[in-house]
């Protein structure tokens, strides 16, 4: 079994990437800042409360706890909108602290490397469903950013052999089917934790952005895969690097897309509140439609998504914000 480092370990995707480690036995310890983190989400594993682009911290952290086998890296800032307004911001800590970590894993011999990637990276593709084949063009600093470590790693493996992976995912969403963590940024930008606060009366109401689109019902098509898809997703892909099979790019999701207002009406229906709304204009850099074309990584890692039908997404990350909130 491995020793890793998770970045991120404390947020939403790594706490349930961190659980799924766990439980195929490998030894994790967690890198995060708790700027958006939860430290209670962290449970056994040691914390080391650090900026992944701190590199004496690192330094340190590979003194005191190396040597590790691999890193599964999820920190980062992950706002479409807040990186068009911030995007200084995005560049050094997606990118810039990204270099000192991945620098960090050449000099001290991690030979895996997986990155939480996104379709973001993809900008507004002609194509749907999108497979891998399809160009790299961000419209927005934080899929530019994505690229950039993408790019780093690809440079880095020709230049010192650390093996890698990038996880290009589209909309993560649903919580631990057990109940015990979920989805609490703060503040929330995600159409679905929106959604069910409003229904539970817990903000006055969704602001629907961009009715307008080139879509069946002027909403943004997108798609959703459970969060305990992706963690497992994550666990396969560290494995399949350290037994030196398979990496590289690729898609996670679902292929199948759902627009806002069709989200928005299984909400209702599922927990029996209509959710109040206000229809407002179209975000920038938001694409009208993102549908992944995953069939390599299933293919090639025989995963399949378990969880991410709408309604378990939906129940999950209902029970989630139920208990989370004490309603």
């Amino acid at each position: 079994m491995a020793h890793l480092v998770v970045t991120g370990g404390a947020g939403y995707i790594g706490s349930h990437a961190l659980r799924a480690l766990e439980r195929a036995g490998h030894t994790v310890v967690v890198v995060d800042d708790l700027r958006a983190g939860c430290e209670a989400f962290v449970e056994r594993a040691p914390l080391v409360r650090c900026d992944v682009g701190d590199r004496e911290a690192l330094t340190k952290l590979f003194a005191d706890y190396g040597p590790f086998d691999g890193i599964v890296h999820f920190a980062a800032l992950t706002s479409v909108s807040e990186s068009l307004v911030r995007p200084l911001e995005y560049y050094a800590n997606n990118a810039a602290a990204s270099a000192v970590l991945i620098d960090q894993a050449v000099a001290h011999g991690v030979r895996a490397f997986v990155l939480s990637s996104s379709a973001a990276v993809y900008g507004h593709p002609e194509v749907q469903p999108i497979s891998e084949s399809v160009a790299i063009a961000p419209i927005n600093p934080y899929g530019a950013s994505k690229a950039m470590v993408e790019r780093m790693l690809a440079d880095v493996e020709r230049a010192h052999g650390l093996r890698w992976t990038a996880l290009r995912y589209f909309n993560a969403c649903g919580a631990d089917p057990a109940g015990g963590i979920g989805e609490c940024h703060e503040p929330e930008t995600h159409l679905i934790p929106l959604a069910l606060e409003a229904a539970a009366g817990l903000r006055s109401e969704l602001s629907l952005f961009g009715t307008d689109y080139p879509t069946r019902d002027g909403t943004c098509v997108r798609d959703y895969i459970h969060v305990t898809d992706l963690a497992a997703a994550h666990v396969l892909a560290v494995e399949a690097l350290l037994d030196h099979r398979y990496g590289g790019a690729y898609n996670l999701g679902t292929g199948t897309g759902h627009t806002n207002r069709e989200v928005l009406d299984r909400i209702g229906a599922i927990v029996g509140i209509p959710v109040p709304l206000r229809e407002a204009g179209r975000r920038p850099g938001d694409p009208a439609e993102l549908v992944a074309d995953a069939s390599r990584f299933r293919r090639d890692f025989g995963w399949q998504p378990l969880h991410s039908d709408l309604d378990t997404i939906i129940r999950t990350a209902w029970n989630w914000l139920t208990r989370w909130k004490g309603l």
